[in-house]
């Protein structure tokens, strides 16, 4: 039993030591494509824009379409050593002759996207640090984005840091990924953004329903909103994806 204890203990070390280490710079990035050009646009990053991006130092973290997509979106992320490298590196990148000329064959009847979102992101001090998993069966991934009254995001750190983190894993939920926007303009004072995994849909009904109905939750968000909701009014931006073929995380 000591012995368990012991190994116990130095997972939870490793597991923290982990994420103070992910001082990285995150790019979320979600493009629009036009009509009919999706597959495409997820085959120049399959067959050119991925590896490009790792030749000149951008760490590829995974790749989704949302299950429902009627804007044709694409949204990756992608990870460099601070914002000063990922600027050099996306300028090495987009000046690279292998990526003008695939992206010259690939928009030869008509440009691919009409639409690009960028969010720089910071991992919040309880992130862990995604990595891919080779032995992982493809699973169910969810992008959420939470968006906070004024003052309160460090509130709603503190309650996932100290409750909601650990909740989902007991619930079945694998926690992938939490950051917190760099920008203002993009919502650092009151924006937090994560990924979760499930096994499937109908797993991650069930472990939200086990979740929500756990009595230390209940009493986390409680104590949390003494002073006033977290969150405002239709504060939750919930998107079920899936990852791509060539996505590392899957």
């Amino acid at each position: 039993m000591k012995k368990l204890h012991l190994i116990l203990a130095a997972t939870l070390l490793l597991g923290s030591l982990s994420a103070q280490a992910d001082d990285r710079c995150y790019e979320m990035r979600v493009y629009y494509a036009n009509e009919g050009k999706l597959d495409a646009l997820n085959a120049r990053f399959r067959d050119h824009t991925c590896r490009l991006f790792e030749k000149h130092g951008l760490t590829n973290i995974g790749y989704w379409v949302p299950v429902e997509n009627p804007d044709n979106k694409l949204v990756y992320i992608i990870a460099s050593p601070n914002r000063e490298a990922h600027k050099k590196s996306w300028k090495a990148f987009i000046n690279d002759p292998d990526w003008k000329k695939a992206y010259a064959e690939s928009t030869a009847d008509g440009k691919l996207i009409h639409k690009v979102e960028s969010t720089f992101m910071k991992p919040t001090d309880y992130s862990m640090v995604p990595s891919p998993d080779a032995q992982s069966p493809e699973r169910a991934f969810e992008l959420r984005i939470y968006t906070t009254n004024e003052g309160k995001l460090d509130g709603l750190n503190a309650r996932f840091r100290d409750h909601t983190v650990e909740l989902f894993a007991k619930h079945g939920i694998t926690n992938i990924a939490y950051w917190t926007p760099m920008d203002k303009n993009k919502g650092a004072d009151n924006k937090l953004i994560y990924i979760i995994a499930h096994k499937d849909q109908e797993a991650r009904n069930a472990s939200f329903k086990a979740f929500s109905q756990d009595p230390r939750w209940q009493t986390a968000r409680k104590a949390s909103e003494e002073n006033g909701k977290l969150l405002v009014k239709k504060g939750v931006d919930a998107t079920m994806m899936k990852p791509t073929d060539y996505s590392p995380l899957k």
